[in-house]
């Protein structure tokens, strides 16, 4: 964590404000202050709790030091306005601390030049992130791919059904590196509150060809180091020629899927999509529900596919979103600006049986590891209860409430709050 403020003897002052922004922002959960390992979240909650001041002096304090308190061993000695406070090494640390610790560093200013916005960082992760595998035999898969080549930081992710990839303008050094999912999640909503950011790469100390990836904001320096293992070739996997092309939004889609899935009483409840006529079409195979909505279409087409997978993607995407299909049997592609999705379709026997004949669907798994390394697994299915069901009628109601205009009113505006 770099601190702006001013050193102090052995220890330092600073606004507590930055230390309160620097501390709920760092994904440690112990922190390394002047020696001292203390726990994080117990430390930003006591730092919130002081008042009297907008400064805080930490510095170490040994026996004769303690305004007349015994003090058998040195502690960490905290100051804001009239409180004063004697922290033990390993306070609020306890015995299922994870060990993951950040250090605290103290300068009159940091600069970081930014190659990237913060906030458009923050999103595309939050785009890939969500398509990585669960399961722990399958380690690539569990990670993203950051690669920067030729102006551009591609990010891309995959389940083993589900392909994401990002692309960004970048200046920066070429370079590449796999970081696991657990690492990525808490930094998403830690950069939304970050003014600068800078991403770039570094060798790893642990082995000659190792490499790990730095992410420096005006406060805190995170640090991964690369995982082993060959990512797979995931241009072969992207679709490109296709036969339909249709655009639409994504609220509209969204609200129809949520309508379908309340309609389901299986496991998993697969969506026909049929595309023509300028409109899409979402319809449940065993003909309980149909919803169309308009948009731009170019060509016909049929395909079906997982739910939880088209409302992932439809979430993922956001706004206006373009699917094209090749057939009823190979990889949809949807896109936005910057943004690709492949998703596997599921597979119905032949493409289009008559009503009432159509077989049990699972979804085509992409072989996206080598042969040897792949296991066949069953296709991973929601279990809708009724709990969901309920939640799905809740996200139905949400979309069609923020849809309705605002009525106009003759009275004083209600205050508003400023972030």
């Amino acid at each position: 964590m770099n601190i702006e403020g001013k050193r102090s003897g052995e220890g330092f002052c600073a606004h507590k404000a930055i230390l309160v922004n620097a501390l709920s922002r760092a994904l440690a959960e112990r922190v390394v202050l002047m020696d001292f390992t203390i726990g994080r979240k117990g430390f930003l909650t006591y730092i919130k709790s002081l008042g009297g001041s907008n400064v805080v002096k930490v510095v170490p304090s040994s026996n004769g030091d303690a305004s007349g308190l015994r003090v058998a061993d040195k502690r960490l000695k905290v100051v804001c306005g009239a409180n004063t406070s004697y922290l033990d090494d390993m306070a609020w640390v306890g015995d299922k601390t994870p060990l993951t610790l950040c250090d605290v560093r103290v300068s009159p200013s940091n600069a970081v030049k930014p190659n990237l916005g913060a906030l458009e960082l923050s999103e595309a992760l939050s785009r890939v992130v969500p398509f990585t595998a669960k399961e722990d035999n399958r380690p690539v898969l569990q990670c993203v791919l950051f690669k920067v080549a030729d102006g551009k930081l591609t990010m891309v992710s995959a389940d083993g059904y589900r392909l994401a990839m990002v692309k960004l303008d970048f200046d920066g050094d070429e370079g590449q590196v796999l970081i696991n999912r657990d690492e990525l999640r808490g930094v998403i909503s830690a950069l939304r509150r970050a003014y600068r950011v800078r991403v770039g790469f570094e060798k790893s100390g642990e082995s000659l060809d190792g490499m790990s990836l730095v992410l420096d904001t005006e406060l805190i320096r995170y640090k991964w180091r690369g995982a082993d293992g060959n990512f797979p070739e995931y241009e072969k996997l992207i679709p490109a020629d296709f036969n339909t092309f249709v655009s639409f939004d994504t609220n509209e889609a969204i609200r129809a899927v949520s309508s379908l899935k309340v309609l389901s009483d299986s496991k998993a409840y697969p969506i026909d999509l049929t595309i023509g006529n300028g409109k899409l079409t979402m319809s449940s195979p065993d003909d309980k529900g149909t919803a169309e909505i308009p948009a731009d279409t170019q060509g016909e087409g049929k395909i079906r596919l997982d739910g939880s997978y088209l409302a992932d993607a439809l979430r993922a995407c956001g706004g206006m979103v373009e699917l094209k299909l090749v057939n009823s049997q190979s990889p949809m592609l949807f896109t936005s600006p910057d943004y690709e999705l492949v998703v596997m379709p599921m597979f119905a026997g032949e493409s289009q049986k008559p009503k009432g004949e159509t077989s049990a669907a699972e979804p085509v798994k992409v072989e996206t590891e080598p042969a040897e390394n792949t296991e066949t697994t069953e296709p991973e299915a929601e279990m809708v209860s009724e709990a969901e069901k309920a939640n799905a009628v809740a996200e139905a109601e949400a979309v069609i409430k923020a849809e309705k205009p605002k009525r106009k009113r003759s009275k004083a505006k209600e205050p508003v709050a400023v972030a």
